[in-house]
C-alpha cells in the first residue's frame, strides 16, 4: 500500500516561494486609497459635528444665550476636538481623528443662539492626510458648513 503526499522539502519550498511573492507584492499596494477613504470619513464627521454644534446652539437658545463651540484640541496639527456648552463649559462630545488624519487652521468655531458664528470665531479649517486635503468653510452670518476638496 503506497501513500501519496508531499515531502517536507516540497512544503518548505512552496512556503518560501509564496513568501518571496508576498515581499514583492505588499510594498506595491495602494494604501493611499485607504487613507483617502479615512480622510473622506473624517472630514464628513467633522462637518456633521459642526452642524451638530450649530443645532445645539439653536435648540437651547432659550436657556443658553452664550451658545456652543466646537474646539480643536492641542497644538497644530490637531487630531481631536470637543463640542462645548459655552454657558457652563460642559463638554457635550469628544472625537478623535484617525491616526493618519489631522487638522490645521481654525481652532474654535463658536455658534450663537441664532446659529450664526460669533465675532472672533474661526471661519475655516483644513483636514489633511497623506493623499488628500479638504477645506471646511463656515458662512459667518448663517453658520452653513461647506466642504471643499483642495
Amino acid at each position: 500500500m503506497t501513500r501519496e503526499g508531499h515531502t517536507l522539502v516540497e512544503c518548505i519550498t512552496v512556503v518560501l516561494i509564496l513568501s518571496v511573492l508576498a515581499l514583492i507584492a505588499v510594498p506595491r499596494l495602494n494604501f493611499g486609497a485607504v487613507w483617502g477613504a479615512q480622510t473622506d470619513a473624517a472630514v464628513r464627521q467633522l462637518a456633521t459635528d459642526l452642524r451638530r454644534t450649530r443645532m445645539h446652539a439653536i435648540a437651547h437658545a432659550a436657556d443658553n444665550p452664550t451658545g456652543y463651540a466646537l474646539v480643536m484640541i492641542g497644538p497644530s496639527p490637531r487630531r481631536s476636538y470637543q463640542i462645548i456648552d459655552l454657558h457652563d463649559s460642559a463638554v457635550v462630545a469628544s472625537e478623535d481623528m484617525p491616526a493618519n488624519v489631522w487638522c490645521t487652521g481654525g481652532r474654535s468655531f463658536e455658534f450663537g443662539p441664532l446659529g450664526n458664528l460669533t465675532d472672533g470665531s474661526d471661519t475655516q479649517g483644513r483636514v489633511h492626510s497623506e493623499s488628500r486635503v479638504y477645506r471646511l468653510e463656515i458662512v459667518p452670518a448663517t453658520g452653513m458648513v461647506r466642504i471643499i476638496d483642495d
